[in-house]
């Protein structure tokens, strides 16, 4: 059965306790343009304030897998406020286009439905993250690699839920089976209706052909940044790739191979004297 996630947004209190968990189970470093250290300071400190309300992560990165929108909307006459929150991550779409495009096949669905990037298969071409409707996949300088959110492959074939979904306190995020989780929104939506929040709305269910990770909003997806008709890239596009897949796979991999020892046959050893070991 596929696993997923249901993210309520009508519940979310923007704590960003998810974007922490997530950061520390999977390791993930700080984005080096949110910090500054200057001459003499011990440590570096934020410095990337964003001015996007209290939202400076700004985006999704190969270092931020997720992150938690914070969204304030004022009335004309500023009468009247309200803030909303939304943590977003992949949305593991059941036709994925960065899958779709993968010319060496690095990025996969697991058996719970989920889709990762094969760190030991990826070469960096680019093309998921130009690909993403929703651009979740980031390029790694550091590794040359591209890097997204797992659905914490490692914890949830171990049964485990998420790390996210384990620390939020409101339980906006809730893993699970994606049937019964469909189940616990349908009924939360009828709920909201009933209190009045006729603009409130689910997101993901035909999207990409139905998203594993999806979302009750309170406005429009538009408002969150979401497209309303996403629109996923096909392998069939890429005729190249259809016409020898696994000799263009081969192909990129040697290049980068070859690339990549030039790159450190350029690189001296400290202290290595020309000529040594001939």
């Amino acid at each position: 059965m596929a696993k997923g996630m249901f993210v309520d947004t009508s519940i979310c209190t923007g704590c960003k306790a998810c974007q922490v968990a997530c950061k520390e189970w999977n390791g993930l470093e700080a984005e080096p343009d949110h910090f500054t250290q200057g001459p003499g300071a011990p440590y570096p400190v934020a410095s990337n304030f964003t001015g996007n309300s209290y939202d400076n992560t700004g985006k999704l990165s190969a270092r931020d897998w997720r992150h938690v929108l914070f969204i304030e909307q004022i009335n004309s006459r500023r009468t009247a406020s309200r803030w909303l929150f939304m943590s977003d991550s992949c949305k593991h779409c059941t036709d994925a286009a960065c899958l779709n495009v993968c010319p060496v096949e690095a990025i996969e669905r697991t058996d719970l439905g989920n889709v990762i990037v094969r760190q030991d298969k990826c070469v960096g071409t680019k093309l998921c993250n130009k690909a993403c409707p929703y651009g979740v996949v980031r390029y790694s300088e550091k590794t040359r690699t591209s890097h997204k959110c797992t659905l914490c492959n490692d914890r949830i074939h171990n049964n485990m839920g998420t790390a996210c979904s384990k620390s939020c306190p409101t339980g906006s995020i809730q893993f699970g089976e994606v049937s019964e989780l469909k189940t616990k929104a349908d009924s939360r939506l009828a709920q909201l209706r009933k209190l009045g929040e006729n603009k409130a709305n689910l997101y993901g269910y035909s999207e990409a052909g139905g998203l594993k990770v999806f979302y009750l909003l309170m406005e429009n997806p538009a408002v969150y940044g979401l497209p309303e008709n996403p629109v996923v890239q096909q392998r069939r596009k890429l005729s190249l790739i259809n016409k020898g897949g696994a000799q263009l796979s081969a192909f990129l991999m040697g290049m980068v191979a070859l690339i990549r020892f030039r790159e450190r046959g350029g690189r001296k050893e400290p202290g290595a004297e020309p000529g040594a070991g001939e």
